[in-house]
């Protein structure tokens, strides 16, 4: 495979994200309303209303792409709010409060409607707590419980028996919250909540799921890595972003089958496959050519991140009732990510299915596991090397610095 060809499923997902973020902008300059959610909300509520809705990571990813991020968060700083947690999540708002450019990403994002984001913790709270207070925007939060136990193979068991990986009480929680706060969305967008509409995004979900989860399993598979990490990573995220449409699931379903054609063929990244990196953390969106940065001077390439591995195991739930079915897609949704031994047992899984020979792990100053993630893997005998910084804040990584320490890393494997 050329080294700089790129994946058409990733062409065609940026290119239609694109466009669809553009009709959005003119759908909101016409009046109709918007929702801003956090990753870990339930969109499908407002795929169900037909409100359209804007992810507030990926906003955030496409402002640090624009290496925008550090004008924004300093305008944060300007009005005596901190620009150093949780930038990840703060960007939008940053970007919000800031005076509007010219050279807004996109043309910039417009005022939302409403808000949504599970408060995991006081930050997440206060932090969407200033678009009401600030912009006035109304936030409705979700809250977020713990569980009493794990089990150690839950991605064995989320697709059918999630009352039994979550926990009963746990789902009953959400659940009950969702049926709360349809009622208090329907006032403030003015739009109807369908629950029959909602029975037929989570079957194409499912569907999409599973799809991701063929890719992940053959991208596992596959003698040597036949596609670039960075563009997996939007031909995954852009279609979850559009979760339960048409158009999402023939994205996964196009995806499967261009990686499919290019396995068969033998195409592999690094004609000389000598290192297989896993990448452990958010999307470094600022400089998504790092992960091909190895490639050449050292026959390494990262054949895993945690977005095409979390959409093959952490989102397919079926179930009679759609809505309980939903609740439990997102009661446990960082768990999966960040809380051990949730987390921990799937990386080292994942790790053992890829065959990586070492682990980049990207520890975000909120971050509370990076310690039993980084122990459980060196552990079961993986190295990791781990560089402490936010994903999305440009100012956080001295490029050039980034890479000569990941280099010398890579070439301390060989010892």
């Amino acid at each position: 495979m050329n080294n700089r060809q790129r994946l058409t499923a990733a062409g065609d997902a940026l290119r239609h994200q694109r466009e669809w973020f553009a009709g959005l902008r003119t759908e909101a300059e016409r009046g109709v309303p918007l929702a801003l959610v956090n990753a870990d909300a339930p969109h499908e509520i407002f795929r169900a209303m037909g409100v359209p809705y804007v992810v507030n990571q990926w906003w955030s990813s496409i402002i640090s792409a624009k290496r925008m991020s550090g004008r924004y968060l300093e305008a944060l700083r300007d009005r005596g709010l901190p620009d150093d947690v949780e930038q990840y999540s703060a960007l939008p708002l940053a970007e919000a409060l800031a005076p509007r450019g010219d050279d807004a990403p996109w043309g910039g994002l417009p005022l939302p409607t409403v808000v949504v984001a599970e408060c995991t913790g006081d930050n997440t709270r206060r932090m969407f707590s200033l678009w009401e207070s600030e912009l006035g925007v109304p936030f409705v939060p979700l809250e977020s419980a713990a569980a009493e136990t794990v089990p150690t193979d839950w991605w064995n068991l989320m697709r059918h028996d999630w009352e039994t990986a979550i926990g009963r009480d746990r789902v009953d929680l959400l659940h009950q919250e969702l049926q709360a706060v349809i009622p208090r969305l329907e006032r403030l967008t003015g739009a109807t909540y369908d629950a029959g509409r909602l029975a037929e995004i989570m079957a194409l979900s499912n569907e999409q799921a599973e799809w991701n989860r063929r890719t992940r399993d053959l991208l596992a598979q596959a003698p040597g890595c036949p596609v670039p990490v960075n563009d997996i990573i939007p031909a995954v995220m852009i279609p979850q972003w559009h979760r339960g449409t048409p158009w999402a699931t023939a994205a996964a379903e196009s995806l499967y089958r261009e990686v499919r054609s290019l396995v068969d063929e033998g195409r592999t990244v690094v004609p000389r496959e000598r290192r297989r990196l896993m990448w452990i953390g958010r999307g470094l969106w600022f400089d998504m050519d790092f992960y091909r940065s190895f490639e050449q001077s050292h026959g390494a390439v990262f054949v895993w991140s945690m977005y095409l591995a979390l959409a093959a195991d952490a989102y397919a739930r079926y179930g009679d009732d759609p809505l309980r079915a939903l609740a439990a897609r997102f009661c446990a949704f960082r768990d999966q990510m960040y809380t051990p031994p949730w987390s921990v047992e799937w990386y080292v899984k994942e790790a053992r299915a890829h065959r990586v020979d070492g682990v980049v792990h990207l520890v975000s100053p909120d971050s509370r596991s990076s310690w039993f993630t980084t122990h459980a893997l060196e552990t079961a005998g993986i190295p990791v090397i781990e560089i402490r910084a936010d994903n999305s804040d440009s100012r956080a990584l001295d490029p050039a610095e980034l890479h000569q320490r990941v280099a010398r890393w890579i070439e301390s494997l060989d010892t």
